[in-house]
């Protein structure tokens, strides 16, 4: 009787979770070899976890690729696991590549600061930690500037201060393979469907003339 009740509950826990799971369409990006990058522009953002992060800027236009990886600590050669510990310095970070002929810096600090909550410290929504912090990395003065002046810009509209900190681009570090592509690799993860999936339909009903027509969840 006990064997059967528990298989009652495991069978009835999974028809709720299955009955729950939204059947999105996921987009699939044309991803760009590596050797064509270099020919691109990149920026440099962190604002929690990174597999929406990813996604989101890869649906915008004008950006030709994003990865995923770690940046703004000190130590060398993180890892995933050394990364959540909060002890690393460094956060979940994209790293985009766009083309400045089809899409402005302008606009990808507008999708940053549009896809977050701004005034969160450590963290946005349910991911806690040093290692969702957001940051925003500038790689010549222009690009502070640009930062600068947005967040002057947008911080009456808050009564928190903006949490998001300027820092000067050092080193991106690559994630490992697995957490490139997750959404579209992963599209019946239940964080995926339950959190990502929804916060990046938030960004494109709020910005829908810069996401690509084929990239909208």
């Amino acid at each position: 009787m006990k064997v059967s009740l528990i298989g009652c509950i495991v069978f009835c826990v999974m028809t709720i979770i299955a009955c729950g799971q939204k059947n999105y369409k996921i987009p699939v990006s044309k991803h760009s070899a590596t050797q064509e990058l270099g020919k691109y522009k990149q920026a440099t953002f962190a604002a929690g976890c990174f597999w929406h992060e990813e996604a989101l800027f890869e649906s915008v236009k004008g950006v030709k690729e994003a990865v995923s990886g770690y940046a703004g600590g000190t130590t060398k050669n993180p890892t995933y696991e050394t990364v959540e510990t909060g002890t690393t310095g460094h956060a979940e970070t994209v790293n985009v590549y766009y083309d400045p002929a089809e899409v402005s810096y302008a606009t990808l600090l507008q999708v940053y600061f549009t896809g977050q909550n701004p005034t969160q410290v450590n963290g946005q929504g349910s991911d806690i930690g040093t290692q969702y912090r957001s940051i925003v990395f500038y790689r010549n003065n222009d690009e502070k500037q640009q930062i600068e002046n947005y967040i002057k810009n947008m911080q009456p509209r808050y009564k928190a201060p903006i949490a998001a900190a300027v820092k000067p681009f050092t080193t991106f570090w690559t994630a490992e393979n697995y957490h490139q592509n997750y959404i579209e690799n992963n599209p019946n993860s239940g964080y995926v469907q339950q959190v990502s999936i929804p916060e990046i339909q938030e960004l494109q009903k709020e910005l829908p003339q810069v996401i690509k027509p084929d990239h909208f969840y």
